[in-house]
């Protein structure tokens, strides 16, 4: 990810865009700060709920997934 500030954003602005648009994140600072991020339109910043169900068909829990081994169960005290 590069870090712009805020004048060379204003002075290289279509650089800066071509960049982007070829996958770059672009961040535009301001004071040393990060303030605004340049991505091309379309491709929105990824969250948890973007990433529901990519793992199904992948992982398989155990049938005694929940169930505390009696040793573990000891170690705690709870045995």
């Amino acid at each position: 990810m590069a870090r712009v500030d805020m004048h060379d954003a204003k002075t290289n602005l279509s650089r800066l865009v071509e960049r982007a648009e070829a996958g770059e994140e672009i961040v535009i600072q301001r004071d040393g700060k990060p303030v605004v991020r340049l991505v091309p339109v379309g491709e929105e910043p990824r969250s948890l709920a973007t990433l529901r169900g990519v793992w199904r068909g992948r992982v398989a829990m155990a049938e005694d997934f929940d169930d505390l081994p009696v040793e573990v169960a000891a170690a705690f005290g709870t045995g």
